[in-house]
């Protein structure tokens, strides 16, 4: 039975870490197309935090994969 929950466990983590990979990466190309604005920064600051956001989430993805290897 434990190996099951282990398993489940697994999966959950796994499903969890790929929607907040999906999410980040849509919310940070949201503001670099300027769909998703912050009213009190100006359209630089949130183009510039959009692609903060994108590439921190591409450079912690592919480490926490070579980390899992």
């Amino acid at each position: 039975m434990s190996n099951k929950s282990g398993l489940l466990s697994k999966l959950v983590y796994a499903v969890a870490w790929l929607t907040g990979i999906i999410v980040s990466l849509a919310v940070g190309f949201g503001m670099i197309g300027k769909t998703l604005t912050v009213p009190w920064f100006s359209p630089i600051v949130s183009v510039s935090a959009g692609w903060v956001v994108v590439v921190l989430t591409v450079l912690g993805a592919i480490l926490a994969i070579f980390d899992s290897l």
